[in-house]
């Protein structure tokens, strides 16, 4: 197998496995590594098909676009950074899945605080050194479906407190890299 480039990362699975997306990582995009994006998609494989998700600090956009490639019927992604954006933009024309996203140059908890969708499932992999994971978790739960996925993303030993409502499903440690599966519960 050729060697990736800097600022291209593999689709692991599904329809578009082995294909080349570009990043830009000179903006410091930290796309979720192979292994930990394979154990995510192991975890989620049960319930991604037909859903509709939320990419919610897309960054490289891979999370999405796996989500894509593994039988999600939408994808909507959430970048602030404009070359991100055109880079998601370029990748989705090329895996031609265009129909399959919405992408918005838009930030994060602006979006939760605007939109009106729901989703099954959404990947929160803010930057590290943001303290965003518990803002987007309190105003993520209104937009999510009953039954419900939330991927969070962590550096190592920064595990987040999830708010009333969530808990966990799995978590692993990947390297430098904390991550998890939880969901929301409502009560009746």
């Amino acid at each position: 197998m050729a060697q990736r480039g800097e600022g291209q990362l593999r689709i692991i699975g599904g329809t578009h496995r082995s294909r080349v997306i570009e990043f830009d990582p000179k903006s410091g995009v930290r796309p979720t590594p192979d292994r930990v994006r394979q154990t995510l998609f192991d975890w989620l494989t049960p319930v991604i098909n037909g859903t509709q998700c939320l990419d919610l600090f897309a960054g490289s956009g891979a999370l999405g676009l796996e989500a894509i490639s593994r039988g999600a019927a939408k994808v909507t992604f959430i970048e602030t950074a404009k070359r991100q954006t055109e880079l998601i933009r370029a990748n989705l024309q090329k895996l031609r899945a265009e129909l399959q996203a919405d992408l918005m140059a838009n930030d994060a908890l602006t979006f939760l605080e605007q939109t009106s969708l729901r989703f099954d499932i959404v990947f929160l992999d803010p930057p590290f050194d943001k303290p965003l994971l518990a803002p987007a978790l309190e105003k993520l739960t209104p937009h999510l479906a009953p039954i419900n996925r939330v991927y969070l993303e962590w550096r190592e030993g920064m595990k987040p407190m999830l708010p009333a409502g969530y808990e966990w499903l799995r978590e692993k440690q990947a390297g430098l890299v904390g991550f998890g599966l939880a969901q929301f519960v409502r009560t009746p």
